[in-house]
């Protein structure tokens, strides 16, 4: 084997982790892969024989790359509330192939990146890093020109965070799917009462519907304010599709192959606690739907 072929080997040996650092960082598939695609040519154009630990270097050229892309993205924000759903990793329900469970390792539902999504750039590097990937303070401080103890604070900052918002989902995925079902029974009947007995009196739902709508952004929270909205889902109940939305129990709404809406749930102690909803046309229009398909 020459040199060139070694070194993708080596290369592609690391892509799945890489791949799964670049989605935590940046909530999109496509970018993820953009920035997977650069840690490979800057690999491929730089000397790395002196490079004892390379699944390492190869770790912190990707967190710089996806450190750009969200300073970049924060500065074309024009409204720094804005909500924006990340991509939603779809999966049949038979099971997640080997791919997507190394993307989605450690739990990482919906919720939790919609949290992810309200960090600044250096707080999310600094939890991501550290919390889910155990990449030491000292290696992560330099990426964002901070001192280990300061980078430390930021990651707490943002560990606080995400404990508060991001509720950990229940692990049972046949108990998920049977808290699901009932919402979508309820709604079909109208039931206004057997929606709130499956929502968290606290429950939210987010919608991101796209910039191309007057209001792309929703959020709601309350069971029986959830539960009036959730009352006008009944006339999508003959076109919805059980799936599994990062790992977790959800549905995909589509009509004659197209999809309208990909819903997201977190469940936990037997309620629904989160609702996460894409309904972007554009976004949808790209998802590869055929994972559904038996």
């Amino acid at each position: 084997m020459d040199e060139s072929a070694r070194l993708i080997e080596r290369f592609e040996e690391h892509r799945p982790r890489l791949r799964a650092v670049a989605y935590r960082m940046l909530g999109s598939l496509t970018e993820a892969d953009d920035a997977v695609q650069e840690a490979w040519l800057r690999l491929d154009r730089t000397d790395t024989s002196d490079v004892e630990n390379l699944a390492g270097w190869l770790t912190t050229v990707v967190a710089r790359v996806c450190l750009n892309m969200l300073r970049s993205r924060e500065q074309r924000r024009e409204d720094p509330l804005e909500l924006r759903m990340p991509d939603p990793v779809i999966s049949n329900e038979k099971g997640v192939d080997p791919e997507q469970e190394a993307l989605l390792a450690d739990s990482v539902g919906l919720a939790l990146l919609v949290v992810l999504e309200t960090l600044a750039p250096a707080e999310r590097l600094a939890f991501v890093l550290h919390d889910m990937f155990a990449v030491p303070f000292d290696e992560i401080a330099p990426m964002i020109e901070r001192s280990p103890a300061a980078t430390r604070q930021l990651a707490s900052r943002a560990r606080r965070r995400v404990q508060g918002q991001a509720p950990v989902p229940d692990p049972d995925r046949t108990r998920q799917r049977e808290i699901v079902n009932a919402f979508f029974a309820a709604a079909r009947d109208g039931d206004f009462e057997g929606l709130v007995a499956v929502l968290d009196p606290e429950v939210v739902l987010r919608s991101d519907g796209g910039v191309a709508r007057a209001r792309h952004t929703v959020v709601i929270s309350g069971a029986r304010t959830v539960a009036g909205q959730a009352v006008t889902f009944s006339r999508f109940s003959p076109f919805v599709r059980p799936a599994l939305i990062n790992g977790a129990a959800g549905v995909v709404v589509a009509a004659e192959g197209r999809p309208l809406s990909v819903m997201a749930f977190t469940v936990t102690d037997g309620r629904i606690v989160a609702i996460d909803v894409l309904s972007d046309p554009e976004r949808l229009h790209r998802l590869d739907l055929t994972v559904l398909d038996d």
